[in-house]
C-alpha cells in the first residue's frame, strides 16, 4: 500500500464499539481499490521505491512490508482483529496452534529458565515441553490446574512462565485466572493462558491479569474445520520478541488461512452462543442417562468449578466430556455405534465430533501421565457443533444402547 494513501471515510470508525462489531470490522484497512470485503495478498515479497527505501524497511526505520514470512497485509488484518477482541496491544499469527506455543516459549524463555505447566493440557503440549523444550535446557514442572497453593509453592527463583489451559482439554477444568496472575506476578513470572476452548467471545484472560494468550485458530476461530493456524496476543514488548522468532524461524500463517480466519471471526459471537446452548442441553441430558458415570462440563451445577466459570466466563463452551461404563471397550463401542457425529479428534467445527482421548489426542502420553491428567480409558470427548440438538441426542442414544 502506498505510504501516502489515506483511506479516510472508507475505513470504519471503531471507537467505543462492542465486541461483535470488532469481530466483523477490526483490522481492515482499505486499499486504493476501496474494496468492501477483506482482500487476500498472495505475495512472498514486496517492491520498494528505492534502494534506500528497502534498506530503511529492512532496518525497521520506517514501517512497511518486507517479506511475507513475517509481514503480510491479510495476516496483519487477522492479527489486529484478534488483538482488538482479546484487548491486547498486539497479536502475532502462526502456522498452527502448536507453533503459537512454541513461539511463546522460544521467544520469552532461555536455557536455565523454569516453566510451570498445568497437568491438564493438550497431549501435544506436554510432548512439546517434555521432548523438546527440556532438551534445550528449559526446566519444566507440572501443577494441578486448580491448585493455587500448589502453583505458589512450585514457583522457583528462575520461573519465567506459568502455562495453563482454562478450560482444559478435555475435562473442562478451570483455574481462577485473576488469582493465578497475582501469584505469578508476585514472584516475577508471567502467566500464559491457552484460550482456545473459550475464544475471546467467552473469556478475555488479559483483562483478568494474564500476560499472554495463545489460540489454536484451527478450532473455533475458523469454526468449520477448514484450515490450520495459531495466534499469540499480549503486550507489544513481548510480541516484538515473538515477531523476531517468526522472522527467523518462519512458522508463519499463510495469507489464505488468515483470510479464512477473518471470515470465521465475523460470526464468532453468534456461533459460540449456539455451541454453548447445544453443549448445555447435551450435558444435562447425558447426566441423566444410564451408562454414564460422570459428565465433565462447567455449565453443570455438579461441576466443582461451576461458580468460577460463571464469574470469569461469558459461557461454558462447546466441549462435553463424559465417562462411560466398560472402560476402553465400552467407550469404543459407544463411539462406533454413532452414525451422525464425526469420529475425529478435531474440535471447534460446526459439525459435532467425538473422540477417545486416551488413544488419540493424549495417546502419546504414558499411562502414568494420562492418569495424572485425569484421562481415563472410559473417557469420551464430544465437541458439540451446530446441528439440531435432538438429532445429536438421538445419535448419542445409539452409543448408550451399545454399552
Amino acid at each position: 500500500m502506498s505510504q501516502d494513501w489515506d483511506a479516510g471515510r472508507l475505513d470504519s470508525d471503531l471507537e467505543g464499539v462492542a465486541f461483535d462489531t470488532l469481530a466483523v470490522r477490526a483490522g481492515q484497512h482499505r486499499t486504493p481499490e476501496a474494496e468492501h470485503g477483506d482482500p487476500m495478498f498472495f505475495t512472498s515479497s514486496y517492491v520498494f521505491r528505492t534502494a534506500a527505501d528497502a534498506a530503511a524497511r529492512f532496518a525497521g526505520e520506517v514501517p512497511g512490508n518486507v517479506y511475507s514470512r513475517y509481514t503480510n497485509p491479510t495476516v496483519r488484518a487477522f492479527e489486529e482483529r484478534i488483538a482488538a477482541l482479546e484487548g491486547a496491544e498486539q497479536a502475532v499469527a502462526t502456522a498452527t496452534g502448536m507453533a503459537a506455543i512454541m513461539a511463546v516459549v522460544m521467544s520469552l524463555c532461555s536455557a536455565g529458565d523454569h516453566v510451570l505447566v498445568s497437568r491438564s493440557v493438550f497431549g501435544s503440549t506436554i510432548s512439546l515441553f517434555e521432548k523438546y523444550f527440556k532438551r534445550f535446557g528449559v526446566e519444566v514442572d507440572y501443577v494441578p490446574l486448580a491448585d493455587l497453593s500448589g502453583w505458589d509453592a512450585a514457583i522457583k527463583a528462575n520461573t519465567k512462565l506459568l502455562f495453563v489451559e482454562s478450560p482444559s482439554n478435555p475435562l473442562a477444568e478451570l483455574v481462577d485466572i485473576a488469582a493465578l496472575a497475582e501469584i505469578a506476578h508476585a514472584k516475577g513470572a508471567m502467566l500464559v493462558v491457552d484460550n482456545c476452548f473459550c475464544t475471546p467471545a467467552l473469556q478475555q484472560p488479559l483483562k483478568l491479569g494474564a500476560d499472554v494468550v495463545v489460540h489454536s485458530a484451527t478450532k473455533f476461530i475458523d469454526g468449520q474445520g477448514r484450515c490450520m493456524g495459531g495466534v499469540v496476543a499480549g503486550r507489544g514488548e513481548q510480541m516484538k520478541e515473538v515477531v523476531g522468532f517468526l522472522r527467523t524461524a518462519g512458522p508463519t500463517l499463510s495469507p489464505f488461512n488468515a483470510w479464512i480466519f477473518l471470515k470465521g471471526l465475523e460470526t464468532l459471537g453468534l456461533r459460540m452462543k449456539a455451541h454453548c446452548a447445544n453443549a448445555q442441553a447435551l450435558a444435562e441430558w447425558l447426566e441423566q442417562q444410564d451408562g454414564i458415570e460422570k459428565v465433565h462440563y462447567a455449565g453443570l451445577k455438579s461441576h466443582p468449578q461451576h461458580d468460577l466459570a460463571l464469574r470469569q466466563q461469558r459461557g461454558f463452551g462447546a466441549v462435553v466430556s463424559f465417562e462411560v461404563k466398560g472402560g476402553k471397550e465400552g467407550a469404543w463401542r459407544f463411539i462406533d455405534a454413532t452414525r451422525l457425529i464425526s469420529i475425529t479428534a478435531n474440535l471447534g467445527d460446526s459439525k459435532t465430533t467425538i473422540t477417545h482421548p486416551s488413544t488419540t489426542s493424549h495417546g502419546r502420553l504414558s499411562p502414568q501421565e494420562r492418569e495424572s491428567a485425569g484421562i481415563r480409558d472410559s473417557l469420551i470427548r464430544v465437541a458439540v457443533g451446530l446441528e439440531d440438538v435432538a438429532d445429536l441426542q438421538a445419535d448419542l442414544a445409539r452409543g448408550l444402547a451399545a454399552l
